[in-house]
Formats: C-alpha cells, sequence, structure tokens
C-alpha cells in the first residue's frame, strides 16, 4: 500500500517510522510525496498560506481522495477539525514530548528567564509569539519560517538569539544533542496534540486495519480531550490557542489546560482543571464550553477577524 507525505526531512522521518512499525506487522508500504503550499512558501507567515488553516494537511487529503492512496502521516497539531468523511484517523500514536524548547547559541542551554533584554526570538507560531509577549513583553519577535534544518541554520547564523521548536521534532530527528530549555505548560502550554503523529487512513481500505494497529490508547484519548477543550472556539489552528492534556501516573485522573490569548499576551482567557477517566469525554466538552463563553471566543472570533484583514492585504 501506498502511504502520503511532505518531504521535508521531518515528515519522511515520521512517515518512515510508521512505515518501519507497520512492516512489523506484515505490511509493505512505498512512499508517496507531496510538496504541499506550506513548503513551497516559505516566504511568508504560516496564516498567509491556505488561510493557515491546514496548510500541511489538506493537500494530502485531497491526492489521498483523488488517487486513492491507502495513508498519510501528518504532525496531529497541524490537523483540521473537521475531516472529510472518506478519511479516518485510523492512528494515534503513543505521544513524543509535547512540549516547546528554547534553542540559543550559547554554550550552556538558556531560559526564557536569563536571556538578555530586547533579546530577538524567531518563531512562526502566533501562539508562541502570544505566550512570550505575556510573559516577557521586551522581547522582540522575529518571523521565522522553513523546516527544522533551516530554523536551526538560522539560528546558527546569529539572526536570532533564540528560537522555539517543538521538541518531540528534535527527538524524532535523532538531534538529542542540540541544548535546548524546555518551556513549562504554566507559561507555555502547548497547541493542541503537540509531540503527537497520527496515521490517516482511506476509508474502505486495508489501510484502516493496518493503521489501527498502531493506536495508542491513552495518547489518542489526551489529544481527543485537548481538541474538545478548544472546539467552541472556531479558531482554526494558526490563532493564539493552546490545550493540552496529560493522564496521571495511575492513568485515573486527566490533568486538562487550555487558553486563548491577544496577539500581544494582554489578554487571555485559561482555564486548569483535573477530570476522571470516567466520563472524560463529557467532562471536556463542559470545560470547553466554560472557556468559549468565559471569553475565549471572543478572542479568537477577533484573532480571525484580524488573520482576515492580514491576509486580504
Amino acid at each position: 500500500m501506498k502511504i502520503a507525505t511532505r518531504g521535508s526531512n521531518l515528515a519522511l522521518t515520521q512517515t518512515r517510522y510508521v512505515s518501519s512499525l507497520l512492516s512489523e506487522h506484515g505490511y509493505l508500504v512505498s512512499e508517496h510525496i507531496v510538496k504541499t503550499d506550506g513548503d513551497r512558501f516559505t516566504d511568508r507567515p504560516l496564516h498567509q498560506v491556505s488561510s493557515g488553516v491546514g496548510a500541511f494537511v489538506r493537500e494530502l487529503d485531497d491526492v489521498m481522495l483523488k488517487c486513492g492512496i491507502e495513508l498519510a502521516v501528518h504532525s496531529m497539531k497541524d490537523m483540521p477539525t473537521i475531516r472529510p468523511k472518506e478519511l479516518v484517523t485510523a492512528a494515534v500514536l503513543k505521544r513524543d514530548s509535547p512540549y516547546d524548547v528554547l534553542l540559543t547559541n550559547y554554550d550552556d542551554p538558556v531560559s526564557i528567564d536569563e536571556l538578555p533584554e530586547n533579546a530577538v526570538i524567531g518563531t512562526s507560531s502566533l501562539r508562541r509569539k502570544a505566550q512570550i509577549l505575556r510573559y516577557r513583553p521586551d522581547i522582540v519577535i522575529k518571523e521565522l519560517r522553513g523546516n527544522i534544518d533551516t530554523r536551526i541554520r538560522k539560528l546558527r547564523e546569529g539572526q536570532y538569539d533564540g528560537i522555539i521548536l517543538a521538541e518531540a521534532g528534535l527527538d524524532r530527528m535523532g538531534w538529542t544533542d542540540i541544548k535546548r530549555s524546555q518551556m513549562d505548560t504554566k507559561h507555555f502550554c502547548p497547541s493542541a496534540n503537540q509531540g503527537t503523529v497520527a496515521v490517516v487512513a482511506l476509508a474502505g481500505t486495508e489501510g484502516v486495519n493496518a493503521a489501527s494497529k498502531l493506536d495508542d490508547y491513552y495518547t489518542r484519548i489526551e489529544t481527543a480531550t485537548e481538541r474538545h477543550l478548544i472546539s467552541k472556539l472556531d479558531g482554526g489552528c494558526t490563532t493564539p490557542i493552546a490545550s493540552f492534556a496529560k493522564f496521571n501516573e495511575d492513568k485515573t485522573e486527566i490533568s486538562v489546560t487550555a487558553e486563548v490569548l491577544s496577539f500581544d499576551g494582554t489578554r487571555f482567557v485559561r482555564i486548569d482543571d483535573v477530570i476522571p477517566l470516567e466520563n472524560w469525554e463529557e467532562n471536556a466538552i463542559k470545560l470547553g464550553e466554560k472557556l468559549a463563553e468565559d471569553g475565549g471566543k471572543e478572542l479568537a472570533e477577533e484573532a480571525l477577524i484580524y488573520l482576515g484583514k492580514k491576509i486580504k492585504s
């Protein structure tokens, strides 16, 4: 069977990992590389590419539907909530690190607190930008696009004092020797489903059965919880929205955090709670409704209006 993927080093690494897991179950797969607009247009912020919503996913969806390709591999945080009915999220792999990390050119890892005044930080994420400005208003945010290799190269060239990346990407690439400072979720709650790889299958094909063998029960619940927490916001994946759910050690309760921020980080609405595994979905939906009613939906709508004006201009 064929498996669709973007052509970046990270995407190929993730896809080949999935392929190796499938081979252990007796399946033989071949790659079908798709170059998306998100890969082509690295000279502009992501929210200006294909409206920014699912920029790395929708084109793979189209190829699967048009060509009958059975599987695709995605970083789950990039996947829109509303999906084509012909496609099934057949597997959610066991989660890697969900955390953001700060990379700098210093000899030792440096935290965001230790950066000099007016330090220049590179990120393409509006969520990270808002969280940084809330925590350190003096920091200068500079746009950073390109694949993970390009971003690190730009840091090494001195274009930035530091850059923010998802730790899972570094670990999947095997770059465990790169010095980094992990950012705490209290101030830097990650995006929903960050650190998770999903395998999408074409409904009615053997791909559904094959991929389902790779599914991780607890990660699927965590990621679904994160999506429920922000489901009433209608903000899309490019707005300043964060959501994180994590099981406790005995897997009986789930700690949940979600927030919506203004672009400059001066305003935000946040929830922190613990819900039981029993009735987890009902509780997550209720918390999502509370986040929206407490002002989160208003902030998300404000962001969408702003982004719409920016794209048109």
